[in-house]
């Protein structure tokens, strides 16, 4: 495929989590809720998590913003619904990697997280790519600090609990 017609596929994987993002469906007792927001930006995204057994059993999310950070939301919720917290959290670590440069690790599956790539070529919109993923760190501390230790967060954006 020629690489304007993977950029025009990208694209559309965007916009199609923009427009129907996953993770819609409200969660009735969740055990963490965090709010996250961009203030230079103004994105803002809502976080509630069923957490059982240390699994993400359901994830509940209110993205409000441009098109990057709400796909950015999307699929993270359709990436770890049912993933373990440790799983969770590595993909944070390697999404945010990703975002700074890196490559996707030999024999990883991104699946549509990898239409995200070109955002680390602005700079700028690295951000709206990463609010959705520094909030979910924020909630996995809250549930488990052991497990994530000392959350940094960017002095750009800021992370809210609601419960925990």
């Amino acid at each position: 495929m020629s690489t304007s017609g993977l950029d025009e596929l990208y694209r559309e994987v965007i916009l199609d989590h923009y427009r129907s993002p996953h993770g819609a469906a409200p969660i009735d007792d969740p055990n963490v809720e965090v709010e996250g927001h961009n203030p230079l930006c103004g994105d803002e995204l809502i976080m509630h998590l069923d957490i059982v057994d240390g699994q993400i059993r359901s994830m509940h999310i209110e993205p409000r913003g441009c098109s990057i950070s709400v796909a950015s939301a999307s699929m993270l919720a359709q990436q770890l619904e049912g993933a373990s917290l440790e799983d969770a959290l590595e993909l944070k670590k390697t999404f945010q990697a990703i975002m700074q440069g890196a490559e996707w690790p030999e024999g990883s599956d991104p699946g549509d997280l990898e239409a995200l790539d070109g955002v680390k070529n602005f700079p700028v919109r690295i951000k709206c790519a990463l609010l959705a993923w520094m909030t979910l760190e924020q909630a996995l501390a809250e549930y488990d600090h052991d497990l994530v230790g000392e959350v940094v967060i960017d002095r750009d954006i800021e992370v809210v609990t609601r419960k925990s």
